[in-house]
């Protein structure tokens, strides 16, 4: 989803902690994860949830579990005062990880498959072609890919990186309480 939340948090700490390209490959894997939501919207991803309520829950369950245990990791991490990993060792392995915690943060979302298959009950007509369903996917790929490239090129800069730093402990508590409450209240919230 293209919402100010757990993907943008993401991009914004590797823009700052592990430099641009670590925040690039991360949006690349949070706009993979946008267009497997879009393509499971538009076949259908909603009524699988209406006719299979446990897989909501299973997928609810599961997200927020993931949520809870990177934010536990990110609030673990900003006690620690050395900064051994801010600069990865294996540009590959770093490569791989920030795409799969982009893909993995933003299918964790809960949230995501309900807000796509909403958006497209809502906005397409209810024969729509299957090239007008790719389309949109595509689009929302693309749009996913432009904003979150913006926000990993701006927050990467020197001085907002310094700042970053400076402050970076209690960003990191902060959001890794955001990430715990999230999973939290993901893992527990009542179906609709």
């Amino acid at each position: 989803m293209i919402v100010p939340g757990l993907d943008f948090l993401l991009v914004t700490r590797l823009a700052m902690m592990k430099g641009r390209m670590a925040a690039l490959r991360a949006t690349l894997g949070i706009a993979t994860g946008v267009a497997a939501w879009g393509l499971a919207g538009f076949f259908g991803i909603r009524a699988l949830f209406i006719a299979s309520p446990w897989l909501y829950t299973l997928l609810k369950v599961g997200g927020g579990l993931y949520l809870f245990i990177q934010g536990a990791r990110l609030f673990a991490g900003s006690w620690k005062n050395a900064p051994a990993e801010d600069q990865p060792a294996n540009p590959a392995f770093a490569t791989t990880r920030a795409f799969r915690m982009g893909l993995l943060t933003n299918l964790a979302n809960p949230k995501a498959p309900i807000f796509v298959s909403s958006l497209f009950a809502a906005a397409l007509p209810q024969h729509a072609s299957i090239g007008l369903g790719l389309t949109c996917v595509g689009t929302m790929f693309v749009i996913a890919v432009a904003w979150f490239s913006l926000v990993a090129t701006v927050l990467s800069l020197r001085h907002v990186s310094r700042a970053f730093l400076r402050l970076r402990h209690w960003i990191d508590r902060a959001s890794g309480l955001a990430f715990m409450a999230l999973g939290i209240r993901f893992a527990t919230e009542r179906t609709v």
